[in-house]
């Protein structure tokens, strides 16, 4: 009896001492983040709509609150069957997908300020960028000698590396990212896809016979590691060379022998992407990424969103192994609640479906200044864009005939930065810019 009162009194003193631990911790985190009565209302609103977004335009899919105003958890009805298995464990992928909102809010808004194409300005701006990213990041050839030799790396890496960006954002008004889904064929979208100002594809997926599904429009293409590998085999698809091949893994010698001796007539360069942590990954999530980072709208085809699809296909192929499908799909429609993405698939047919419960611009704005004061962002709570710069350089000289020919959207973003260009900072602490400025 005395050992059961004692485990009590220890019980109730644990429970006393975590509740104290918790109030101070709040405390001390409001204190430290100032966060004021309108940055709760904006993530109070911004949550309440997104669960409303999902419930209307999620095809099943309902949105749950969590412990905060940051956290929601994406659920399937529970009579999905899910067919994936993770390869190391065996099991299958669950129901149910937490997501931090604050955290998606703040990263996506940076994209959209910022440059994904790696340029040489970028390394040259970087404490030893090129002993150290251009060579752990992008060759790692022992012929360069770590780069410490700058002019015979810069030599090697040119094809690859442009002066400064040659896409800048809002360039583009409409964009249309292609995935390689089975469910393509499912749909004729081919007309609708090649109305887009731009179209985006990913790896080898080919265009010849399948044009009434996928069209036959082709702005750019994203390469992964295996694709880039047989860059000549890709490359063979558009006699023309007018695609823009956008590498997303390092450069190897095999590559650079290939650009220079078959010869490829396509401009090729390498992504700069922002860091996404655990979301959902694959080619398809870097293919978004580019495209918000330079198109005023994106929407989506191509991808087993479709609860009724089961199989994980590619519409010009044999069944395969890939991503985790529900994971994926729980992903792609909490970008389409955040107003980032729209997604088009045999369930979603209409080109003119209207996404309901959508965030206003406002909402969004007032909950990406709530989140970087939260998260401490570099420059949470400035309204001055370039208060998020981690690094600040002088800008290599632009062409001057390169900003007459900017759309207006473009045009006005720039002098929202005061024509600064935003590199997003790779696991960086606070997830900070490095910044070129005139």
């Amino acid at each position: 009896m005395r050992l059961l009162h004692l485990a009590f009194a220890f019980a109730l003193a644990s429970g006393l001492a975590a509740l104290l631990i918790y109030i101070i911790g709040v405390s001390h985190l409001n204190e430290t983040l100032e966060l004021w009565e309108e940055d709760l209302e904006a993530l109070r609103t911004l949550q309440t709509g997104f669960r409303k977004c999902v419930g209307a335009n999620g095809l099943g899919l309902e949105a749950v609150s969590g412990k905060d105003y940051c956290e929601v958890t994406i659920q399937f009805p529970a009579d999905t069957i899910p067919k994936w298995k993770d390869p190391k464990t065996g099991e299958l992928e669950g129901l149910s997908y937490s997501f931090n909102l604050c955290e998606a809010v703040a990263t996506w808004e940076q994209v959209r300020n910022s440059t994904t194409i790696l340029t040489k300005e970028f390394i040259d701006a970087l404490p030893h960028g090129w002993e150290e990213y251009a060579w752990r990041r992008i060759n790692k050839g022992v012929l360069l000698n770590r780069c410490k030799n700058k002019i015979l790396c810069v030599e090697k890496l040119s094809l690859v590396l442009p002066e400064t960006p040659p896409y800048l954002p809002h360039q583009f008004d409409r964009c249309a990212v292609i995935g390689n889904s089975g469910d393509l064929l499912k749909t004729r979208f081919g007309d609708e896809i090649d109305s887009y100002d731009a179209v985006l594809r990913e790896n080898g997926a080919p265009i010849q016979n399948f044009t009434e599904f996928v069209g036959k429009k082709s702005t750019f293409r994203l390469l992964n590691r295996g694709s880039a590998k047989a860059l000549d085999k890709v490359a063979e698809l558009y006699e023309t060379g007018k695609e823009v091949l956008l590498v997303k893994t390092t450069i190897h010698d095999i590559m650079s022998k290939m650009i220079q001796e078959i010869p490829i007539l396509n401009p090729v360069y390498l992504m700069l992407g922002a860091s996404f942590g655990s979301a959902a990954k694959g080619t398809g999530l870097k293919a978004l990424e580019f495209a918000l980072s330079i198109c005023d709208t994106v929407d989506m085809y191509g991808f087993t969103v479709d609860p009724g699809y089961k199989e994980w296909t590619r519409y010009f192929s044999e069944s395969r192994q890939g991503h985790t499908p529900l994971h994926g799909r729980a992903y792609y429609q909490m970008m389409e609640c955040l107003g980032l993405i729209k997604i088009h698939s045999p369930m979603r047919a209409d080109p003119k479906r209207i996404v309901k419960w959508l965030p206003s611009r406002s909402t969004v704005v007032a909950a990406k200044t709530a989140s970087d004061k939260l998260l401490g962002r570099v420059g949470a709570g400035s309204k001055n864009p370039l208060a998020a710069c981690s690094i600040t350089k002088k800008q290599m000289k632009r062409k001057p005939e390169s900003m007459f020919s900017l759309r207006k959207e473009a045009v006005e973003h720039q002098k929202y930065v005061n024509g600064a260009t935003m590199y997003p900072l790779e696991h960086n602490p606070g997830h900070g810019h490095l910044c070129t400025v005139p």
